[in-house]
C-alpha cells in the first residue's frame, strides 16, 4: 500500500519557508505515522539567504519524516532588473513551474499525494495540480482581516481605473471590517495597475476560491466575529463559492539561532535585571528598517518618555522608501544615533544591535509594551504572551492589521504617521509610549492583552476551535 504524504510548495525566501516547515511538523505532531511531509523550495530569487540551507539540514536532522526538494537553479531575467521587487518575484515563481509540475509527477509515482499546500504567491501552481488530480489548499500565513481583503480584492479591483496609490482621498470597504482602509495603505503589490505585479496580485486572489480550502494561520476567537461571518457567508468572493476556511494558529515559528548568542543572552539577562512589567520593547521584524532621521527622532521620544527600553536597531536600507534590509549588516550603531545618546540612557535602556530573539524578549516578566511593525508573525507572537502593542506598520499587509488591531480587536494603539512617507516624530512616539505604560487606555490593553493570550492557549486545547478546524482539514484530505 503507498504512503500518504502531503506536499507543502514554499514561496521563495527564509520567512516563507519557516511557516511551511512549522506547518508541516504541526501535520506530524498531530498525526504521528499518518503521512510523511515533502517542502518543494526554489533557488536562484534574491530574497534567499546563506542562512537557507543551514536551516533545512538542522530540521532534516530533526524531523526524519520531513524531506525537502530544492529545484534547479532559475535565473531571474535581466530585462526585468528595471521592475518592481515584487513584479521580478512572480515571474521567478512562474519560471519555477515546470519544477513544480515535474516534482508532482515524481512524487506520485511512489507516495500517495493527499494534499498539495501552496503559499499564496505560488498561485500558478494550482491549475498544474487540478489538472493531475492533486487536492489542492492554500496556506495564508496572515489574520482573517487580511484574508477578506484578499478575497476582495479582484472585486474592489473592478470598482476604479486608476491606482490606488494615486486615490489619496479614498478609503476603501471591505466586507466585515469596521474601518475602511485609505487606497495608498494596500499591499505595494496592490497598489500601481501600471506595475506587473498588480496583476499578478489580481490573478493570485482569484484563485483563491478556486482552491480546496484555505488554512490560515490565526485563531476564531482572535477574529472580528463580522470578519469571520462575512468570509465563512461568501460577502468577499461574491461571484463564487468560497472554500472552506480552516482557522488553525497561533502557529509560532521557532526562533533562528541567534548570530550572536552572547549579546542575545545579554538582553536577555538585562531584561531579568528590570522591574516587573517596566519595559518597553522596540523591534519591526527581521526585516524592518530605518533611515538614519527615523531612528534620531525613535531615540528622541524614547529619551523625553522617561521609559525603560529595549530596542533593536538594524542598518539603514539604501532606499528609504523600502523601510526593508533583507541581511543582518555590521555598521557602526553608535553613528546612528544622537551624540550621547547611549550614555544618556544607559540606566534606562539598551539598544541591540540587528537581532534580538523576540518571542524570548516578549515572555519575559519585565516587559510591558512592544512597538510593532503589526507583521503577523510577531502579532501572534506577542498575543500568546498577552503584551499590548503600539502599532507602527511600515509596508506589506501590516496598516491592514494595524487598523483591524486598533480598532477591531482594541489590542493596540497607534501611532500618527506623516502621510506622504510614513515618517514618525520622536514626540508622536513618546506620546504612545507613554500612553501605553502610563495611562488608563495602557491598562485596560494590558487587560485585555492578557484575556487574549489565555484564548490563544484555549485555541489548541482538546476541545479548542484550533483543534477542531484542523481535525476538520485532515478529515477533508483522508
Amino acid at each position: 500500500m503507498e504512503e500518504d504524504t502531503i506536499v507543502l510548495y514554499a514561496a521563495p525566501g527564509m520567512g516563507h519557508i519557516i511557516s511551511m516547515v512549522e506547518l508541516g511538523k504541526l501535520i506530524l505532531n498531530r498525526y504521528p505515522g499518518k503521512f510523511s511531509i515533502t517542502i518543494l523550495y526554489t533557488c536562484g530569487c534574491f530574497v534567499d539567504t546563506p542562512s537557507i540551507p543551514a536551516y533545512i539540514q538542522r530540521i532534516s536532522l530533526a524531523h526524519l519524516s520531513i524531506s525537502f526538494r530544492q529545484f534547479p537553479r532559475v535565473q531571474i531575467e535581466n530585462t526585468l532588473i528595471r521592475r518592481s521587487a515584487p513584479a521580478i518575484m512572480f515571474d521567478f515563481i512562474r519560471r519555477n513551474d515546470p519544477h513544480v509540475r515535474l516534482a508532482l509527477q515524481e512524487i506520485s509515482k511512489s507516495l500517495a499525494i493527499r494534499a498539495f499546500i501552496i503559499d499564496i504567491f505560488c498561485s500558478s501552481a494550482l491549475p498544474m495540480a487540478k489538472e493531475l488530480g492533486i487536492p489542492t489548499y492554500y496556506f495564508y500565513t496572515s489574520g482573517a482581516a487580511a484574508l477578506a481583503v484578499f478575497l476582495y480584492f479582484p472585486k474592489i479591483g473592478e470598482q476604479t481605473t486608476k491606482s490606488f496609490k494615486d486615490l489619496t482621498e479614498t478609503v476603501l470597504e471591505f466586507p466585515g471590517l469596521k474601518s475602511p482602509l485609505n487606497a495608498p495603505h494596500m499591499p505595494e503589490a496592490m497598489l500601481d495597475r501600471d506595475d506587473p505585479s498588480y496583476w499578478d496580485m489580481v490573478y493570485c486572489c482569484s484563485h483563491l476560491p478556486k482552491s480546496n480550502g484555505i488554512i490560515a494561520n490565526t485563531f476564531e476567537e482572535l477574529e472580528p466575529p463580522a470578519v469571520l461571518k462575512a468570509i465563512a457567508e461568501g460577502l468577499c468572493v461574491p461571484d463564487a463559492p468560497t472554500p472552506p476556511v480552516y482557522y488553525i494558529g497561533p502557529l509560532i515559528a521557532e526562533e533562528e539561532e541567534s548570530r550572536d548568542s552572547t549579546e542575545a543572552e545579554d538582553c536577555l539577562s538585562w531584561l531579568d535585571q528590570q522591574p516587573s512589567r517596566s519595559v518597553v520593547f522596540l523591534c519591526f521584524g527581521s526585516r524592518g528598517s530605518f533611515s538614519r532621521a527615523q531612528l534620531k527622532e525613535i531615540a528622541d521620544g524614547l529619551e523625553k518618555s522617561g521609559q525603560r527600553f529595549l530596542w533593536v536597531v538594524k542598518k539603514p536600507p539604501l532606499d528609504d522608501k523600502t523601510k526593508q534590509v533583507f541581511e543582518v549588516h555590521d555598521f557602526d550603531l553608535e553613528g546612528l544615533l544622537p551624540e550621547g545618546f547611549m550614555e544618556r540612557t544607559k540606566d534606562k535602556g539598551l539598544v541591540v544591535k540587528s537581532w534580538a530573539s523576540q518571542v524570548a524578549v516578549l515572555k519575559k516578566e519585565s516587559v510591558a509594551g512592544f512597538v510593532t511593525h503589526c507583521g503577523w508573525n510577531s502579532v501572534l507572537e506577542v498575543v500568546i504572551v498577552g503584551v499590548p502593542m503600539v502599532a507602527w506598520p511600515l509596508y506589506a499587509e501590516q496598516h491592514l492589521n494595524r487598523s483591524v488591531l486598533v480598532k477591531d480587536m482594541e489590542m493596540a494603539i497607534t501611532v500618527e504617521q506623516r502621510e506622504e512617507d510614513g515618517f514618525v516624530f520622536g514626540d508622536e512616539l513618546e506620546r504612545s509610549v507613554r500612553e501605553l505604560m502610563e495611562w488608563e487606555k495602557g491598562r485596560e490593553l494590558r487587560e485585555r492583552s492578557r484575556k487574549m493570550g489565555e484564548m490563544a492557549l484555549a485555541a489548541w486545547s482538546e476541545f479548542g476551535s484550533s483543534t477542531r478546524n484542523f481535525v476538520n482539514f485532515v478529515n477533508s484530505i483522508t
